[in-house]
Parts: C-alpha cells; sequence; structure tokens
C-alpha cells in the first residue's frame, strides 16, 4: 500500500513538474516571439476567469511592432546587415556636430522614437533611427530584449563610423539602453557618449516585473521564463545582466530615470550608476513613468541632455 501511494505522489509530482514546463516554455515563447496578426493589447487585469486561464497556460499573443508614422523631415531610409537584415531611418542636420544613434525599447518601433530624433536634430545633430529584429522594418519576429540586438547596435555603430563620423552618440530607452550596455561590453564601441533612459539592472528582475503584472507567483514562473526563453532563444538569460555589463563601461554616460517608473526600479538605476567609471551622470525625472520623460519634462530633459553632449563633444 506504501509503495503504490508513494508511486501516486511522485507521479502527480512529476505531472506537476511537466505541467510547470510546458506552460513556461508557452509563456516564455509568447514573451520573446510576436505575430504578425492584427491583434489587441490585453490588460491581463481585465481578462475573463476562462480567458485567464488559458493566457497562464498559453501565454498572450503580442503584435509585432509597426512603425506607424515616419519623420516629417525628409529621411532615407538605410538597410544594414547583422544577425537580420535592419531597416533604418537616417535624418540629416545642418553643419552636424555629430550623430546619433536611436534604439526604441520592448515592444516598440522606430517610429516611437521619432520625438528623439527630432530633439537631437534641434540640437544640430544627425540621428539613425534604428528598429531591432523583429520590430517595423527589420526582419524576424522574436526578440531577446538585448541581447542578440547588442549585435544590431555594433552594426549600426560601424556603419556611421563608416562614414568617417568623429562624433557617434547611442541613445537607447529601456531595452534599447540594455542594448547599448552589452554592445559596449562585448565589443568596446568607442562611442563619444552614451545616453541611456531607464535600463533595467537584470534579466532576472524585469522578467520578474512582467510576471507580478500577469499575477502569477514569482517562483517558480520567473525561473522558468528564464530558462526556457533563453533555451528557445538561444542564449543564457540569467547572464543577461546590464549592472553587470556596466563595470566595463567607461564612456561618458548620462543615465536618466523616471522615479514613478514601475517596471525598473530606483535600486536598479542606483547599481547601474555605481558601476559605471568615467565620466557619469544621473538625472531623474520626479512624476515620470517609464520612458515618458519629453512629454512631462521636456524643457529638462533637452537641458540634461545638451548640456552632457556639449559636455562630451570635443
Amino acid at each position: 500500500m506504501k509503495s503504490r501511494t508513494g508511486r501516486i505522489v511522485a507521479g502527480i509530482i512529476v505531472g506537476l513538474f511537466v505541467l510547470l514546463n510546458v506552460i513556461g516554455a508557452f509563456q516564455a515563447y509568447k514573451f520573446t516571439h510576436f505575430t504578425a496578426e492584427k491583434v489587441m493589447r490585453i490588460d491581463p487585469h481585465h481578462l475573463s476567469t476562462g480567458d485567464k486561464i488559458k493566457a497562464i497556460v498559453f501565454g498572450i499573443d503580442m503584435p509585432r511592432p509597426i512603425d506607424s508614422v515616419k519623420p516629417s523631415q525628409p529621411f532615407e531610409t538605410v538597410q544594414l546587415q547583422s544577425n537580420v537584415k535592419l531597416e533604418c531611418w537616417s535624418l540629416h542636420a545642418d553643419s552636424a556636430k555629430g550623430t546619433v544613434i536611436i534604439f526604441h525599447g520592448y515592444r516598440a518601433s522606430k517610429s516611437q522614437m521619432i520625438d528623439r530624433s527630432d530633439e537631437f536634430l534641434k540640437m544640430g545633430y544627425n540621428t539613425l533611427l534604428v528598429d531591432f529584429m523583429g520590430s517595423g522594418g527589420s526582419e524576424g519576429n522574436s526578440t531577446t530584449i538585448g541581447f542578440k540586438e547588442a549585435e544590431e547596435v555594433k552594426a549600426a555603430y560601424d556603419y556611421v563610423a563608416g562614414t568617417s563620423e568623429k562624433h557617434i552618440y547611442l541613445f537607447g530607452t529601456s531595452m534599447g539602453a540594455v542594448s547599448i550596455m552589452k554592445a559596449v561590453n562585448d565589443y568596446h564601441l568607442d562611442a563619444s557618449g552614451l545616453i541611456l533612459e531607464c535600463p533595467f539592472g537584470t534579466m532576472f528582475q524585469t522578467v520578474g516585473v512582467r510576471v507580478k503584472k500577469m499575477g502569477l507567483h514569482g517562483f517558480p514562473t520567473t525561473y522558468l521564463l528564464m530558462f526556457w526563453g533563453g533555451l528557445e532563444n538561444g542564449f543564457w538569460a540569467f547572464k543577461h545582466n546590464p549592472e553587470d555589463y556596466a563595470k566595463s563601461i567607461n564612456t561618458p554616460t548620462l543615465l536618466l530615470y523616471g522615479e514613478k517608473d514601475d517596471r525598473v526600479s530606483q535600486r536598479e538605476i542606483d547599481r547601474i550608476y555605481a558601476n559605471l567609471s568615467g565620466i557619469r551622470d544621473l538625472k531623474t525625472f520626479p512624476l515620470s513613468g517609464h520612458q515618458d520623460y519629453i512629454p512631462r519634462y521636456g524643457d529638462l530633459w533637452r537641458n540634461d541632455v545638451s548640456s552632457f553632449m556639449l559636455l562630451t563633444n570635443h
């Protein structure tokens, strides 16, 4: 009898383990892959009980980010070959002081960066807006939340450097900032400066935030998403940690953060800032959340950014 009961218990444990891993694999795939079908972005808190169960088991489809608008100024479309073919927009300022390469965040595209491009053009800098893989006009349907995107940062940097540009700045928001940090860590890019908006500290922390927003328990869900997401996309997600990349960065860096950010904590930003070396500055915006600095603090953002670029453009 005891032996039979033990086998039943063991079977239940194995079954639960398999089920949790199946759910983790589905969720991780949906977290890192976009669908070309038209689907509405869904708030998990507004789902019915049945839909919540379906979402918990199979994940929620994410629409492929598109370039919904184009720059109002004249621009050139540039195709670059990296790990995938990338589409970029190149815009030119009169008597340019340099070039700013602009990278978007997770579930976004280069069209969401037009407002930043406009500001840099007014400051007298050329801009290159880049679509990461799986977004806008670039190839693919997947994202690695900044890991493989670092190679795409290098491709964009190499392209601009190949034009004999001497003053190259790398600007990124959220995942774009993380991609820049990994690229500088991996490839030692010789940029004039980095402008980083709200990068997360570790992959584990950012996945944990997503899990919490879905109403799921952090353990073991976060670990399963990390494991399967990395396995499905060909990298070890547990080592994707921008706070560690920061330790090898001595490029002049301006770090920007909204104090009401519900995706990246002040503690993560402080750790990144502490690990940077060389010229560095941290500016925070008291009432801003994740990435919404220009609408709330346009004049302050412009002053912080232009002062940093004036300091480092020599």
